[in-house]
């Protein structure tokens, strides 16, 4: 890996000199082929997997079906939302349990985790309760 980070390309500074540029537009050249390969590179079978997740609220008074259609909102390619159903927890609160079934070198369980647990008005934690491939 170069260490550099496609989602972040470099800015020529105020006095950028030639050779620089040549060097940051090098950098931004391969950052963007490197991550065509990554793309488009998957070599071998495809495998999925079934994820049963586990999402829970601040609190009692958080609107579980707007978490819930929060979560189904995030859209990654390789992500498929299933069934859900609420759990109670204890003291009033719920939680939403939910299934997905995931195209395993298209998502990353962890960046799948951070979008749900960057809906920060209604998800407290996130807990992967199984992963099983299929």
């Amino acid at each position: 890996s170069s260490g550099i980070n496609a989602e972040w390309p470099l800015r020529p500074g105020p006095k950028e000199t030639e050779m620089q540029r040549m060097k940051r537009l090098a950098a931004e050249k391969k950052a963007k082929a490197d991550a065509e390969k990554a793309a488009a590179g998957h070599q071998g079978p495809i495998t999925k997997s079934n994820v049963i997740i586990d999402i829970k609220p601040w609190d009692d008074e958080t609107d579980l079906g707007l978490m819930e259609k929060e979560v189904r909102a995030i859209k990654m390619e390789g992500l498929l939302w299933g069934a859900s159903k609420l759990e109670e927890v204890g003291y009033g609160i719920k939680k939403l349990r939910i299934a997905t079934t995931i195209v395993d070198h298209l998502v990353g369980l962890y960046d799948l985790e951070d979008h749900i647990t960057g809906i920060e008005d209604y998800v407290q934690s996130v807990d992967i309760v199984a992963h099983n491939k299929i």
